[in-house]
């Protein structure tokens, strides 16, 4: 593509003149007789040159091409002028013009002139695309040194598989406005996540405000949240601000947020379609600029099946998933958090732990810690208060974890969960009926009921007989040959295959519908989406 150049000239034979000169050179030109004219040009052609005119009918030639370059222009200007005055050319050197022209000027003058002003053009516009591209590179780079160093991503410990992948949802959601959804079990860190989105947003230098709704008083969460005016109840004897006004150009983190009451959700949810709200005891709306962040240790989509969670609600929060895996998936993270912890702690309370030995390394990651990053806390901190030395040894490490394959009573699954397992599978084969109508049409929700079932203790009978007493031998009896039915003949794959091609086949019978997919899969929505978002990175299906 040629290059294209603007003659801003009044006079008909000199800019008739310019335009066989720069034609001959393989330029593509046009033509302005007015700096009107000449704005219009550069507005709609957008030309990589001007060769300027200074005496124009209705505008000085500087004031023109100082108009031009604060209207975003980037082409080259080269000045024509009658005069060979050096005061005229520092004026238009300062003015932002490359370089000028003396009239009469000659081909060879105005080819040599306008080329050396276009390359230095190139050249500057290829520098800040290198240092663009440079430091792109560089924050990438910093980006993965930071998951990769044993202190993780803002605030959180850790380099493992499932860490990075939470680490880069959370870096592509952070410049955005959309609402976040944290899930995990408790002690997985979701405050932890919810601040480290803050503090990467564009919205870092304003307040993160977090509320747990599950600890405090169903009737004080509005006013904690809205704020209230004097004597609206009893014991507002003043004014008071809410979380939502001082999360105003921030953050607002609701941390377990499916104990929030049904009425307060409704109410939750005019907030964050509008933006809007009213104090306890005013009518005077007030409007605030919030990004909401909100956390559960349950399964939201279970929640509104089971009619305890607005669907609407749920759609307006679940924007973007992020699920927190558990400590026990995270493998070598737990050695890294634990020395945090020890190093931390052993500093507070003035002991001279070092490290842990090679024995109690194993029992941390033999163990599999139903309370997650919390439960890790209190070992170390336990281990730190109640001893002293340079490496924790066995001995010291407190009850379940010193007990090999020690682990807490696994809860049965709830019965409401079962109920709507059941609903999906039926879903599986009606694949025409809608979400709505499953949800309509599923079960009155069961309070769910943990149910320990310990395994079997070995019976042995002696048998009745007289003196002397003898015992049956034990396994006297033959045991039959255990025999299988065959398995009916299926492709063989490798698992990672399989669990692909059944998620996307999820995803294609549900319009990529991720909740919808994740449900007919039984497994959490944001899994599905850490998944898709893996295989995209790893060139498995487009982006």
């Amino acid at each position: 593509m040629h290059e294209r150049i603007l003659v801003v000239e009044d006079l008909a034979a000199q800019a008739e003149l310019a335009r066989i000169f720069l034609a001959g050179l393989g330029f593509e030109v046009r033509i302005a007789a007015t700096g009107a004219a000449a704005l219009e040009a550069v507005s709609e052609w957008q030309p990589d040159g001007l060769l300027l005119d200074i005496e124009l009918p209705d505008v000085n030639g500087l004031d023109l091409l100082k108009q031009i370059q604060a209207n975003g222009s980037d082409a080259v200007v080269v000045v024509v002028t009658a005069s060979a005055s050096m005061e005229t050319a520092k004026a238009a050197i300062r003015a932002g013009a490359e370089d000028f022209v003396v009239k009469p000027y000659n081909k060879d003058r105005l080819s040599v002139t306008l080329s050396n002003a276009l390359q230095r053009r190139a050249l500057a516009h290829g520098q800040r695309e290198l240092e663009t591209r440079l430091t792109h590179a560089q924050t990438r780079l910093q980006d993965a040194e930071a998951k990769l160093s044993p202190k993780g991503f803002v605030g959180f410990i850790g380099a493992s598989e499932p860490m990075r992948a939470v680490y880069d949802i959370i870096q592509g959601v952070a410049r955005s406005k959309a609402s976040v959804f944290i899930t995990g079990e408790s002690g997985t860190g979701k405050e932890l996540a919810a601040e480290a989105l803050h503090k990467s947003s564009p919205r870092a230098a304003r307040q993160f405000i977090a509320l747990n709704c599950g600890a405090i008083p169903r009737d004080l969460l509005e006013s904690e949240i809205f704020g209230h005016m004097k004597g609206a109840f009893t014991g507002a004897t003043s004014d008071r601000v809410g979380a939502a006004k001082l999360a105003d150009g921030g953050t607002l983190f609701l941390d377990e947020i499916g104990e929030m009451p049904l009425e307060m959700q409704v109410k939750l949810l005019r907030f964050v379609q509008t933006g809007i709200f009213s104090p306890v005891g005013s009518s005077k709306p007030v409007q605030v600029d919030v990004r909401f962040v909100c956390a559960t240790n349950r399964d939201p989509m279970l929640e509104v099946q089971a009619g305890r969670f607005p669907e609407d609600l749920y759609y307006r929060l679940y924007v973007v998933p992020v699920e927190l895996p558990p400590l026990r998936e995270r493998g070598q993270d737990v050695l890294l958090i634990a020395r945090d912890f020890l190093a931390r702690f052993a500093k507070e309370e003035r002991r001279g732990f070092r490290g842990f030995s090679s024995t109690s390394e194993a029992m941390l990651m033999a163990y599999p810690w139903p309370g997650n990053v919390r439960q890790l806390q209190n070992v170390v901190r336990n281990i730190v208060v109640l001893h002293d030395g340079e490496v924790v040894s066995p001995d010291m490490i407190p009850a379940p974890v010193n007990r090999p394959g020690a682990a807490p009573p696994i809860a049965a699954p709830p019965i409401a969960a079962q109920q709507i397992r059941a609903e999906r599978r039926r879903a599986e084969d009606a694949p025409t009926q809608s979400l709505a109508e499953m949800v309509a049409s599923a079960p009155e929700y069961i309070e769910p009921e943990t149910v320990y079932v310990p395994p079997p203790e070995p019976v042995y009978q002696m048998p009745a007989t007289p003196h002397p007493i003898t015992y049956a031998a034990p396994f006297a009896a033959p045991i039959p040959p255990i025999t299988y039915a065959a398995a009916p003949e299926m492709e063989i794959m490798p698992l990672a295959t399989m669990e692909r091609r059944l998620i996307l086949a999820a995803l294609s019978r549900t319009d990529n519908d991720i909740p919808r997919a994740a449900a007919l899969l039984e497994i959490n929505p944001s899994t599905v989406y850490r998944k898709v978002s893996a295989w995209r990175k790893e060139g498995l299906m487009p982006a």
